[in-house]
């Protein structure tokens, strides 16, 4: 008699406990970050990592009463990976929402399996301008490439450059570069010749000649981040850092993770983009102090997109209570905040972000290599998305 209580009293218990566990799981939140950790593209990865786990740190991992937890994965920046991890996080660990994208194929690749599980895929850092139209689950944090460009070409465009080549890499972001500055300085009555290198495996070399070749005013430049290194140093093998030739940029090329790895040949380059380390701000000095402490080193653009990512997650799941799908997008529309790069917000119509675009030049400060600015153009929308309005 007695044993059978035991028993009875066990197994009740038991089916207690069984059906307390889907109400436990559901009071955790799962992120799914998606990263280049290694490959080529690792710096992008580690920026990320590193910036989205400071603010986790920072702001704890507990939302709307709910526990998050971080699931990171690397896909070495190829984007069948991407879209297999992707999968893996929808189906078996049930993510609430998925993040990074270091590239542009990766983002694209994971679009249709956001769409279909309706699960918010939070863009760190690819900056085609159609991301956001692959998905309507598809939020952006990062910046796109055009955005940063036609501040740098209306530029170029006031400072007695007339003759520009570039050489850009040939895949989404890079196009966008092209086309973005080649449509404002021919209207303002430049001229431009256009070089693309492939994306894998580029070797500037043959395109630089081209470039001592024609003899332009100016070099405008756009590699992914983590590939500038590569590309300053053959700009200096092939003599164009004598030649008086203009270097000008897309600001990945002088990425501040890379930047005083590259050396005094980058001194004076002319970039435009929406983040700089030297950005003066009570917010940014904060932000830079705090990730070099946890990080061990300085933080990029890249280390910007996932920390902003973060915060716009945050907040979407306080506004929903801790729901993801549709709300969660819906929460994230309009928000506006005060970030370490400046004022953000997403825009409500196409989920891409709102900011500052900075023109800089690179400078020696304390003793480093930072891009300084020296001018603003407020409350940048992507201009792709502009022109398809209008």
């Amino acid at each position: 008699m007695h044993r059978r209580t035991l028993l009875k009293t066990g197994v009740a218990a038991l089916a207690v406990g069984l059906a307390a566990m889907p109400a436990r799981a559901e009071e955790t939140v799962k992120i799914g970050l998606i990263l280049p950790l290694t490959g080529p593209f690792a710096s992008t990865g580690r920026q990320i990592d590193a910036a989205v786990k400071l603010y986790m740190a920072q702001n704890g991992d507990t939302v709307a009463g709910k526990k998050l937890q971080l699931i990171v994965k690397d896909d070495t920046g190829v984007a069948d990976v991407t879209k297999r991890m992707a999968q893996e996080l929808i189906v078996n660990e049930k993510v609430a929402v998925l993040a990074g994208f270091g590239l542009t194929p990766l983002a694209l690749a994971t679009a249709p399996l956001a769409t279909q599980s309706k699960t918010p895929q939070v863009v760190m850092a690819a900056a085609t301008s159609i991301i956001t139209e692959a998905s309507p689950f598809v939020v952006r944090t990062s910046f796109t490439a055009a955005q940063a460009t036609v501040p740098l070409a209306e530029w170029a465009s006031k400072n007695e450059i007339k003759k520009v080549v570039s050489i850009v890499s040939d895949y989404g972001p890079g196009i966008d570069v092209e086309k973005s500055f080649s449509e404002t300085f021919t209207k303002a009555g430049g001229t431009i010749e256009n070089l693309r290198v492939p994306l894998a495996n580029p070797d500037f070399a043959p395109f630089l000649q081209k470039v001592a070749d024609a003899k332009p005013d100016a070099l405008l430049a756009f590699v992914p981040s983590g590939v500038g290194a590569q590309f300053m140093r053959q700009f200096v093998e092939r003599g164009l850092d004598k030649s008086g030739i203009k270097l000008i940029a897309e600001g990945s090329v002088t990425d501040d993770d890379l930047l005083n790895g590259v050396g005094d040949v980058a001194l004076g380059v002319v970039t435009s983009h929406h983040y700089s380390a030297a950005h003066d701000s009570a917010e940014n000095k904060a932000f830079v102090e705090a990730f070099k402490k946890a990080a061990g080193f300085r933080p990029n653009f890249m280390a910007m997109g996932g920390y902003d990512g973060m915060h716009l997650i945050y907040e979407g799941l306080k506004k929903t209570n801790g729901a993801g799908g549709e709300a969660l997008v819906t929460a994230m529309k309009g928000m506006s905040w005060t970030s370490p790069r400046g004022p953000v917000s997403i825009d409500p119509q196409t989920r891409d972000i709102v900011q500052n675009i900075y023109v800089r030049k690179v400078a020696r400060v304390n003793g480093e290599l930072y891009n300084v600015e020296f001018a603003t153009t407020p409350n940048v929308k992507d201009p792709v998305k502009a022109a398809k309005a209008n």
